[in-house]
């Protein structure tokens, strides 16, 4: 990366931690004497979430041009409500977001599909504007319910500000480059994942969400220990004392982003927003994703779960239930316990189109239950927002 481009990162970071650091935010909602989930902690709950969150299908016309060149483009298409009203009328607590990193800006709003299908750019300016951009493949598959990061997490936040009793949303992100046969053809080339691009990411995330509104690996990690020593020794924070805040999770299993992350003698993640997806027995284990929950993967999630990390498993993938109606994999992600189990099709109607009824909600219609898994003796599943 060119040194003008570094410090423009490095000016970025600064300006965005300066912000942070005279926001004003509404404080959390605390725990009461009569709070039901009192004691119970945030790894002995289950919400779903959604997969791809921010996700919309593309135009016709650039579906005609995906259909050319790229034989699964049907698995891109679906769409999900925005942020506020999943949250509000799907019953869903989680959320994953795509991330690109954009210093500049505009580097991802003239993509290359529209030009193919003989459209004009996205008329939104906040493609032009300096900061993150939300969105799933660079100039292929790019509409979005929110273009920024900052835009979803203010949304995200307002939805918070008016339910200050809910529980700890875990948000998924999932940090992205562009594709290097887009970037062949003529398409845009995202600047790297490196420790000032992440040192940015932090920033951006506190402008948001300060860190009286977030739990973070400094929340859970006791002096003198590991992150993991922590989290198996002593647990997560209460529901009940996290009410309305969020925790942001590492989506990335690669290990130079995850290197640079922990740069700076940040083994256990001190300082930082994001838990990283780890394995046992490393510092900073505390988040493991472990997406697939058939078969004997179940048994390593449960087992997981017990032992005191916090997982996500996904209940379905590309439109394989959708088409089928089958339910056995979601059944399989929530008995294995996994707090934050990940969906395309959080309300009846979704899949209607690829010929099933096929829906991963909890069951019950509840929107938190105790965890199957973890929970305590006497949870007070179906009491746990207020």
């Amino acid at each position: 990366m060119r040194t003008e481009s570094r410090l423009r990162i490095r000016r970025w970071a600064a300006a965005a931690t300066a912000v942070a650091a005279v926001a004003t935010l509404s404080s959390a909602a605390q725990a009461r004497p009569g709070d039901p989930a009192r004691g119970l902690r945030l790894n002995q709950i289950q919400v779903m979430a959604t997969h791809n969150s921010y996700h919309r299908e593309v135009s016709f016309a650039e579906q005609k041009v995906m259909e050319r060149h790229d034989p699964n483009f049907a698995n891109l298409l679906y769409s999900h409500a925005s942020l506020p009203v999943q949250f509000a009328d799907q019953r869903v607590r989680g959320i994953e977001l795509d991330v690109f990193p954009d210093p500049d800006g505009g580097l991802y709003a003239d993509p290359l599909i529209r030009r193919a299908a003989g459209l004009p750019a996205p008329a939104d300016p906040d493609w032009r504007r300096p900061g993150f951009k939300v969105l799933h493949w660079a100039d292929f598959d790019h509409r979005t319910n929110c273009v920024t990061l900052r835009g979803c997490l203010t949304q995200v936040r307002d939805w918070s500000r008016r339910n200050p009793g809910h529980v700890t949303v875990p948000i998924l992100l999932e940090l992205k480059r562009t594709d290097p046969r887009l970037e062949e053809m003529g398409g845009v080339k995202s600047p790297p994942w490196d420790t000032a691009m992440l040192d940015a990411l932090d920033a951006e995330i506190r402008t948001v969400f300060g860190d009286r509104r977030t739990v973070t690996p400094d929340d859970v990690r006791r002096r003198g220990e590991t992150l993991e020593q922590s989290v198996l020794r002593h647990g997560w924070p209460t529901v009940a004392a996290s009410r309305g805040k969020v925790m942001f999770l590492m989506d990335n299993d690669d290990a130079a982003i995850q290197d640079a992350y922990r740069a700076g003698g940040r083994e256990s993640l001190q300082g930082r927003v994001l838990f990283t997806d780890s394995r046992p027995g490393r510092p900073d284990a505390a988040f493991v994703k472990w997406n697939d929950p058939t078969g004997d993967n179940r048994a390593v999630i449960a087992d997981l779960v017990e032992r005191g990390y916090f997982v996500r498993t996904r209940s379905d993938v590309p439109l394989t239930e959708a088409a089928s109606g089958d339910t056995s994999r979601l059944r399989a992600a929530l008995d294995s316990g996994a707090q934050m189990v990940s969906t395309d099709f959080p309300v009846p109607g979704l899949a209607a189109r690829y010929g099933s009824d096929y829906t991963a909600a909890l069951p019950g219609g509840l929107t938190v239950r105790c965890n199957p898994v973890s929970a305590p003796p006497r949870c007070p599943s179906g009491r746990l927002e207020r």
